[in-house]
């Protein structure tokens, strides 16, 4: 019997409930406004009263409405048809929840309604199933019982969406009846288990797990010491990220965060990209939607939309929603995960996620920290990031969540609570400066204040070298600003240009050039033995005019020999003359 409740205040998007019967925290409920149900979720109990926040607009909502409480704690659906969807925080899928307005109401247009929840998972397409476990065989939580093709996944050149035994389960069960292969969705049983005292239970291709509870259906916890290739040289060389691993991307507004993410989302070596718009400002979602179907997937040649799920929660959107987005999102990573596939999540932007606690944290009148921001927002920062992970599962497989997160510090003040308290989770930062977006600049990662414990692409020796001439080239430059050139010394001035040649051919990437705009790790190596070749040499130049041409000549060749396809042998003979040309200029 689930308890009932009656409301006793209202606050904002907040609401006091007087209750009877039992409740627990993060239960669902729904609060009666006329013949709307408004979903909100229990935030904090206190003897026979509740704190509750509403996922919509408590507009008309008065003391004494009725809330009815579901026992059931804030979950997703997992199961086949979760690839290419485009859901909000709640995971409603968008398109189908805008149609299902404007069927109701011709006035509405395709704006959301209050009120309206549509299922996560498409409830009358059919998949095929296809039975891999045995009758009799001991099965626990997270084997697989069969798969489906998806999309992309078909169980030929990629895995097929595998079918469960439920997180939920608890023990070993004995498979007792499979499905016989056939079109099946995902209500209908495809299987029949039973546990240790026999007691039967129907399994679906769908089953429903809270978001703010991590899976933990595998054997062991791996290590995040394999390379993400992201094919952007200034990550994968300079400040790698680690399959399985965390990073974050602070900047001021305008940096080119969102770019950044949807470049890594378009070419990082996963199989499943998972995007949370967390409070991201209307305009730039609607971007994300209109490109990601277009754009094309280099993996599979196909839509990238077919391997992405997108979550949707922006800033004209009720704001209790996006604590729930960033968690809905981490939950469907980590149920693809189960099946063996790399995962990469990327929340844009943690900043107003942290936002939507401060002001719920506000209401609940609880004491404020740093910035009035609560004391548990870093552990609650915390616990989002140490859901991802490289994990063994007990089929022996490896599956693992990449997650990579954008902060929208004021000002580009990375002191700042937020980027504090996410600094000190993450293995990787790639800090963005305004200085270099305004420079165009691009990526406008900072190679200075940016850092990473992942291993790169490119030996650590080498690397550390040439961030060293980029430290150093970067003192100079400052220097160069009091006392001028003339005040240089000639060995200053070349490792001045060292560092500015370093820059414009390695770190910075032409997204128009189709070469150029996407290095693998292989063209990355070949690149990165001319430009330590550049950089480790002694010229014979005794004038600062003559070195300055010789380097401007140099950088120009090797931009051109950027927009060189890595398969076309002018590569090769680029590689050789550049090399050549800097041995002829050796002192």
């Amino acid at each position: 019997m689930t308890a009932k409740g009656k409301i006793v205040a209202v606050n904002g998007n907040m609401i006091s409930v007087a209750f009877d019967g039992a409740v627990a925290q993060n239960e669902v409920g729904y609060a009666q406004l006329g013949k709307m149900r408004l979903m909100a979720e229990i935030v904090r109990v206190r003897g026979t009263r509740c704190d509750m926040q509403v996922f919509e607009s408590t507009t008309g909502l008065s003391v004494g409405d009725d809330v009815e409480f579901t026992g059931e704690l804030l979950a997703a659906e997992l199961g086949p048809g979760l690839l290419g969807q485009v859901y909000d925080g709640l995971q409603n899928p968008l398109p189908e929840l805008a149609e299902e307005a404007g069927r109701i109401s011709r006035d509405a247009g395709f704006f959301l309604q209050r009120g309206m929840y549509l299922p996560g998972l498409p409830r009358g397409t059919k998949w095929a199933w296809h039975p891999t476990a045995a009758a009799g065989a001991q099965v626990t939580a997270g084997e697989a019982l069969g798969w489906v093709p998806e999309g992309i996944f078909d169980g030929k050149k990629l895995p097929g969406h595998k079918i469960m035994v439920p997180f939920a389960f608890r023990g070993v069960y004995t498979v007792k009846k499979l499905a016989a292969p056939g079109d099946y969705t995902v209500t209908e049983p495809i299987a029949t288990l039973a546990d240790a005292e026999g007691r039967e239970v129907a399994v679906t291709m769908m089953q429903r797990w809270p978001v703010k509870v991590p899976i933990r259906c595998f054997t062991e916890r791996l290590a995040p010491t394999e390379t993400l290739e992201t094919t952007v040289r200034t990550i994968d060389t300079f400040f790698p990220v680690a399959v399985g691993g965390t990073y974050c991307i602070p900047g001021p507004f305008g940096a080119g965060k969102t770019v950044l993410q949807q470049t890594t989302a378009r070419y990082a070596k996963v199989d499943v990209v998972i995007s949370a718009a967390c409070g991201e400002r209307a305009g730039e979602v609607v971007e994300t939607l209109k490109e990601f179907p277009e754009i094309v997937d280099p993996k599979t040649g196909q839509s990238l939309m077919k391997r992405t799920i997108i979550i949707c929660n922006t800033s004209s959107m009720p704001v209790a929603s996006r604590e729930a987005s960033v968690y809905t999102a981490v939950t469907l990573a980590e149920y693809f995960r189960q099946m063996g596939l790399a995962v990469l999540v990327l929340a844009d932007s943690t900043s107003r996620w942290a936002q939507a606690m401060r002001e719920l944290s506000g209401r609940l009148e609880e004491i404020p920290g740093e910035e009035a921001f609560p004391a548990y927002l870093e552990s609650r920062i915390a616990a989002f990031y140490e859901r991802a992970g490289r994990v063994k599962l007990k089929d022996g497989s490896v599956g693992s969540v990449t997650i990579g997160g954008t902060v929208s510090p004021a000002g580009g003040n990375f002191d700042e609570p937020v980027t504090q308290a996410t600094l000190k989770v993450v293995g990787g930062f790639h800090g963005l400066s305004r200085a270099r977006s305004d420079a165009r600049r691009y990526p406008a990662i900072d190679p200075l204040e940016s850092w990473s414990h992942y291993p790169s692409v490119i030996e650590q020796a080498r690397v550390e070298k040439a961030r060293a001439v980029l430290r150093r080239g970067s003192e100079v430059g400052q220097m160069m600003k009091v006392v001028g050139e003339e005040g240089t010394s000639l060995e200053d001035f070349t490792t001045y240009l060292k560092a500015e040649f370093l820059d414009a051919v390695y770190l910075q990437q032409n997204a128009f050039s189709e070469a150029d705009a996407t290095t693998p790790v292989a063209r990355q190596r070949e690149m990165f033995d001319v430009v330590e070749k550049a950089l480790g040499q002694t010229y014979k130049y005794k004038a600062k005019d003559e070195m300055r041409k010789f380097f401007m000549e140099l950088q120009q060749a090797f931009i051109d020999w950027n927009d060189t396809d890595f398969k076309d042998a002018r590569f090769a003979s680029g590689k050789a003359a550049l090399m050549e040309k800097i041995a002829a200029a050796a002192a």
